[in-house]
């Protein structure tokens, strides 16, 4: 995971240059189980969000519940970059009439 001077990750364009799978706008084939995984972690970093903004703290890296968030942000890509890309129509159709793309 990319991380900031501040501690926190990495967002747009700086973090595109450190993981090329940020660049693509393919979708991807989201099984059923990596699609509970992502709703279960998803559910757990706003549940903590919520928390931490509801205690209204100062936003530090060195905070346990910050470094909770960023893990499992961290698992949420994971999980969703571990899935398959799914072809675009036109590479579909070029697989199909067997044409290299250009």
């Amino acid at each position: 995971m990319a991380i900031a001077t501040t501690g926190l990750p990495l967002r747009g364009a700086e973090c595109a240059e450190t993981t090329p799978e940020a660049r693509t706008n393919q979708r991807r084939k989201i099984s059923f189980q990596a699609g509970r995984a992502l709703e279960i972690v998803g559910h757990a970093i706003e549940y903590l969000t919520d928390e931490y903004i509801h205690e209204a703290k100062q936003i530090s890296a060195q905070d346990p519940q910050v470094q909770a968030i960023q893990i499992l942000m961290a698992l949420n890509r994971q999980i969703y970059y571990a899935c398959p890309v799914q072809p675009t129509l036109i590479e579909r159709i070029r697989a199909f009439f067997h044409v290299a793309p250009h």
